[in-house]
């Protein structure tokens, strides 16, 4: 698939958060934080954030220890917090928030990722209503798209 996709219009351009930042908006810790960088940031809209997949993660261990594959189920999580990042910057909120999976729809995986992939999660914003939101969300490596899904969370 292209990079350049509906998921894109009006999220690029937006504010950035570094990993402390990011450790501000969420309570996940290593070894289940799984967003390094927010490259950009629109709020009410959606958000693009980076993940560096390392060799050294503790997943790999067991899945699989003679081919590296990152867990499907990983992805879809980096791609929620990415969203949740996206729902507390909008809210401002200046103290952690708990974001809790409802619902994933529509997930696909179509491609393995391995140690030395940079994902980048792109989340969009479908709607919200009081403190449930459901997001879009595409991961994509080298432009091209290795995981989507649709997803329902609830903040805290």
């Amino acid at each position: 698939m292209n990079t350049n996709t509906e998921l894109d219009e009006d999220i690029s351009g937006g504010a950035t958060m570094d990993i402390e930042e990011i450790k501000r908006a969420l309570p996940h810790r290593y070894p289940f934080l799984l967003v390094d960088r927010m490259e950009s940031i629109v709020d009410n809209v959606g958000g693009i954030g980076r993940k560096c997949v390392s060799y050294n993660e503790p997943f790999f261990i067991g899945h699989f220890p003679e081919q590296h594959v990152m867990p499907g189920v990983l992805i879809v999580e980096a791609l929620a917090q990415t969203a949740g990042i996206v729902v507390v910057h909008t809210l401002q909120a200046e103290e952690q928030k708990a974001v809790y999976f409802m619902t994933i729809d529509k997930a696909r995986f179509r491609k393995p990722v391995v140690p030395g992939d940079v994902l980048h999660l792109h989340v969009r914003a479908l709607k919200s209503r009081g403190g449930v939101w459901k997001f879009k969300g595409e991961a994509r490596v080298d432009g091209k798209v290795v995981a989507d899904a649709e997803f329902g969370a609830m903040i805290r």
